[in-house]
């Protein structure tokens, strides 16, 4: 059967075309090996299970693995002590006849133990103690899908047992409890609390705090991209530039595991294996228009049920919002933990990759009364015959609109009653029915100096770079000017567009939008 690239199930290097991540598991051989208890927290298909299965193939031998997952639909394995020690025996029986161990005496053990009537956690404690006493090797304990788990009081007290064998095996000897525990889950152990207490007591008072740091980077870089698409290449000889692809599908990705691995399925599966940058470009665009994937309701889901985090989404995506990525509040946490978020070169806080950028406007789009403003017109009528863009004609009839609007009023100053950040989304909400899927516009992450273009919108094989600001004088203006040319200085472009709103009582600033030449830079300049 041919390899082919993974979106739904844990990866097999047998079955799926994958990324070489044995640097990065060695990161979890070292924790296992110090004997170390931790948490794989990370967002929906950012490669937990592969992880986990990495350490099942991998350890098993010199220890022996036992890997469980916490998944289920039963709420009565929950109910009380003999419901959720009962859950737990016969996950363990079912590991081991998973396994295939020709020695079935461990099966046999939790068997034996499952036939107690009412057991308590100090006999939970002592089984576990037993049980490594009789395995001869030193014992893993995967469990994935924690999170079901963590509104639970019963797998708190489970939990808090396994951390106070961990804290007495210095007295009690290392084979008295599990050598390693590895959790796997979206929400980080410390959340418990956040989802048992009730929405005003955020307290971290965690039952896991013996648990080492893990913080290894999941994401793939492009180097490590380009070892998944050398293995591809070698089978398929298509003949394409593997780095400059690596490159193109990490700048739209940010090395999520499976929107990497998408964007390569899209372009293999579907696009006739297009492996060039319009390729990658055109599956870039038929992911976002995908509703049907779960890791997108999934973003929906979490944008809606955490109302705190919807607003700090907006406000970083739509209205340039600088906030410490680091900084420690709930919002940040969540975004953090969702994997919505990333830290930019300045420490700040920025929508995770372009994908989940262009998802989110999309979302906050579709719910804003100002996606009343859009275009209604779709790429043809503001194409010139080339396929490019004619932005001179998008920027006067957006003019056009925003002259016609009631609800901008005038202010003495022009700041009262209207944002920057205001006219940036209302824009982005004319432009979106015009590229329709088929161009692509994002915000340019930070320059060194700290500056900032709006937007860079790809289309047609060029690109084009818009700065949007409010009128604050000549001055500003021409700063602006400065800014923007030294942008397109940066990337080889010619031409640019400088949008500046201006609601100033019965003054007129220019009369028509026009181009005019900057530092050996053509830019087109309108003053709505």
């Amino acid at each position: 059967m041919a390899r082919q690239f993974n979106t739904a199930v844990t990866c097999d290097p047998k079955r799926h075309y994958m990324v070489d991540i044995s640097n990065k598991m060695k990161v979890l051989e070292r924790l296992i090996n110090n004997g170390n208890y931790f948490t794989i927290n990370r967002a929906r298909q950012f490669g937990k299970s592969t992880s986990l299965k990495w350490i099942y193939n991998q350890l098993n031998g010199e220890y022996l693995v036992v890997s469980l997952s916490f998944e289920t639909t039963d709420k009565s394995n929950w109910e009380d002590n003999k419901s959720f020690y009962d859950f737990f025996c016969k996950k363990m029986i079912a590991a081991f006849k998973s396994a295939r161990i020709e020695n079935t005496e461990y099966e046999h053990f939790w068997m034996s133990v499952n036939q107690v009537e009412k057991p308590d956690f100090q006999f939970f404690s002592e089984v576990i103690t037993q049980f490594c006493e009789k395995v001869k090797k030193k014992i893993v304990l995967l469990i994935d899908e924690v999170d079901q788990s963590l509104d639970n009081e019963l797998f708190v007290r489970f939990l808090s047992m396994l951390r106070n064998k961990y804290i007495d095996r210095d007295q009690f000897g290392d084979n008295s409890t599990f050598w390693s525990v590895v959790l796997a889950g979206v929400y980080d152990i410390k959340s418990m609390k956040v989802k048992i207490r009730p929405d005003e007591d955020h307290k971290y008072n965690s039952p896991w705090n013996v648990a080492a740091n893990y913080k290894l980077d999941m994401t793939f870089n492009p180097q490590e991209i380009s070892t998944m698409l050398t293995d591809y290449e070698s089978e398929n000889h298509i003949g394409f530039d593997i780095n400059e692809i690596s490159e193109e599908i990490y700048k739209y990705t940010s090395g999520y595991p499976v929107l990497v691995s998408g964007v390569c399925k899209e372009i293999d599966e579907n696009l006739d294996k297009d492996w060039s940058k319009d390729g990658v470009l055109t599956a870039v665009n038929n992911i976002i228009k995908d509703n049907s994937a779960m890791l997108f309701k999934d973003i929906t889901k979490n944008i809606e049920n955490n109302s705190d985090l919807k607003k700090l989404l907006r406000a970083i995506s739509l209205e340039n919002f600088k906030i410490s990525y680091y900084a420690d509040i709930f919002p940040l946490e969540l975004g953090r933990m969702f994997s919505l978020l990333k830290a930019d070169k300045h420490s700040c806080a920025q929508i995770h990759n372009l994908i989940f950028q262009q998802r989110i406007n999309n979302y906050f789009i579709a719910e804003n009364q100002f996606g009343r403003i859009e275009s209604n017109a779709g790429p043809s009528v503001y194409t010139d015959k080339q396929g490019d863009l004619n932005m001179p004609l998008i920027i006067n009839r957006f003019a056009d609109i925003m002259k016609r609007r009631k609800d901008i009023k005038e202010s003495d100053d022009g700041q009262k009653t209207f944002l920057e950040r205001e006219g940036r989304f209302m824009f982005i909400c004319f432009l979106k029915p015009i590229l329709n899927g088929t161009g692509f516009y994002y915000s340019e992450p930070e320059n060194d100096d700290g500056s900032r273009m709006d937007l860079v919108i790809t289309f047609n094989h060029k690109e084009y770079v818009i700065e949007l600001k409010i009128w604050h004088g000549t001055e500003y203006e021409i700063s602006g000017r400065d800014q923007l040319s030294e942008y397109l200085e940066t990337r080889n472009l010619s031409e640019g567009y400088l949008i500046t709103f201006s609601f100033l009582k019965g003054k007129s600033v220019q009369e028509k939008p026009e181009w005019i030449e900057h530092n050996g830079k053509r830019i087109y300049e309108a003053v709505i």
